[in-house]
């Protein structure tokens, strides 16, 4: 599958009706899922078991299943959003398993964990729990990030180690009332971290 097909077929998953900014519910752009996910793909990091922490609607961890992940495991707290990303996988006919939990409470081994986690926007330092999480259970990680974080991530994740930093802008459609703009752009930034232990296997 050619990394343009991936985002079409991104493109027609239901989105949230009701996004919870409490959780700071962004949807995830297919055009960014499908760099992260080629990126990964590239890699040879799609080939065991994937988790998506923070699931939401399950572009990402759908598309590590298109890509040809052996299993894949979506996980997030909202329960309306796992009703779309068990639709979204009905849909493309994936099957994925997708668990309703907190990150904190998963338990498991992952070959490869992607995530679009929460910025600490409104609840401060929640993208650590998501970093934290992801360190660990998953010998690689796929993690988007606010523009200007690369310092702090390669710091936080040691003695894992930051191999590969992509830098994006994204439109971002008008969900919340606050937002002034139909769409705006943001700046993110795309990590792959490896776990000092398979750094060697690379």
């Amino acid at each position: 599958m050619k990394k343009k097909d991936l985002e079409i077929l991104l493109e027609g998953l239901e989105m949230f009706d009701n996004p919870q900014l409490s959780l700071e519910q962004y949807p995830t752009p297919p055009v960014l899922a499908s760099e992260l996910l080629f990126l990964a793909y590239l890699k040879g990091d799609l080939k065991g078991v994937v988790y998506d922490l923070g699931c939401g609607h399950g572009i990402l961890a759908i598309g590590a299943k298109l890509l040809g992940a052996k299993k894949v495991i979506g996980v997030d707290v909202d329960a309306k959003a796992l009703m779309i990303a068990r639709r979204n996988a009905e849909k493309l006919g994936v099957e994925i398993e997708f668990i309703h939990s907190s990150v904190e409470d998963i338990e498991g081994t992952a070959d490869t964990v992607v995530m679009n986690p929460p910025f600490g926007i409104q609840k401060r330092h929640a993208d650590r729990i998501f970093l934290d999480k992801a360190l660990e259970i998953g010998k690689v990680i796929y993690s988007i990030h606010s523009r200007g974080s690369e310092e702090f991530i390669k710091e936080y994740v040691k003695p894992a180690r930051v191999t590969d930093v992509a830098y994006f802008q994204i439109p971002m459609k008008k969900i919340y009332k606050f937002h002034r703009k139909d769409v705006g752009y943001i700046y993110v930034e795309v990590y792959r971290i490896v776990k000092r232990s398979f750094i060697n296997c690379q």
